[in-house]
C-alpha cells in the first residue's frame, strides 16, 4: 500500500467515525493507531526516493555550475590568449613601421651622402680640368708667342 492509499483510509477513519456536538468524532485509536504505525513504516522509503531525488538534483545543479565554470575559465583563458596574440602583433607591427621609418632614414641619408661625394669629386674634377685647361691655353698662348719669332 502506498502513502495516497493510506491516507485516504486516515481520512475515512475520520468521516466515519462517531459525531459529536462541538465539531468533536469519536473513532477508532487502535485502527488509527495501526494506520499511523504503518505511515511511519512506509514513510522512510518514500521519503528515501524523494532524498534521493534532492540529492540527485543536487549533484546535476553541482555537476552543472562546475561545467559551467569550466567552461567560463576556458573562454576567459582563450580571450586572455588571443588579446596577448593580437598585442604581440600590434608590437610586431609597430617594430616592423619603426625598422622600416629607420631603413628610409638611413636610406635617404646614404644617397644624400653618396650625392654630395660625387657632387665633390665632380667639383674637384672640374676644377682640376678648369685648372688643367686654363694651363693649356696659357701653355698655348706661351707656345703660339714663341712660334712668330720662330718663323
Amino acid at each position: 500500500m502506498n502513502m495516497e492509499e493510506m491516507l485516504e483510509q486516515l481520512d475515512e477513519v475520520l468521516e466515519t467515525g462517531m459525531k459529536l456536538p462541538g465539531k468533536k468524532t469519536v473513532v477508532d485509536v487502535e485502527k488509527l493507531r495501526a494506520m499511523i504505525d504503518d505511515l511511519r513504516l512506509n514513510m522512510p522509503s518514500e521519503i528515501k526516493q524523494a532524498r534521493g531525488i534532492v540529492a540527485d538534483r543536487a549533484d546535476i545543479i553541482t555537476n552543472a555550475k562546475k561545467e559551467a565554470d569550466a567552461i567560463i575559465r576556458n573562454a576567459e583563458e582563450r580571450a586572455k590568449a588571443l588579446i596577448a596574440q593580437q598585442e604581440i602583433t600590434r608590437l610586431a607591427q609597430e617594430k616592423a613601421g619603426e625598422i622600416i621609418s629607420a631603413a628610409q632614414t638611413k636610406s635617404r641619408e646614404m644617397r644624400k651622402a653618396a650625392q654630395d661625394f660625387v657632387d665633390d669629386l665632380m667639383r674637384r674634377a672640374d676644377d682640376g680640368l678648369t685648372a688643367n685647361l686654363a694651363e693649356i691655353r696659357k701653355t698655348r698662348a706661351a707656345l703660339k708667342q714663341q712660334a712668330p719669332s720662330a718663323k
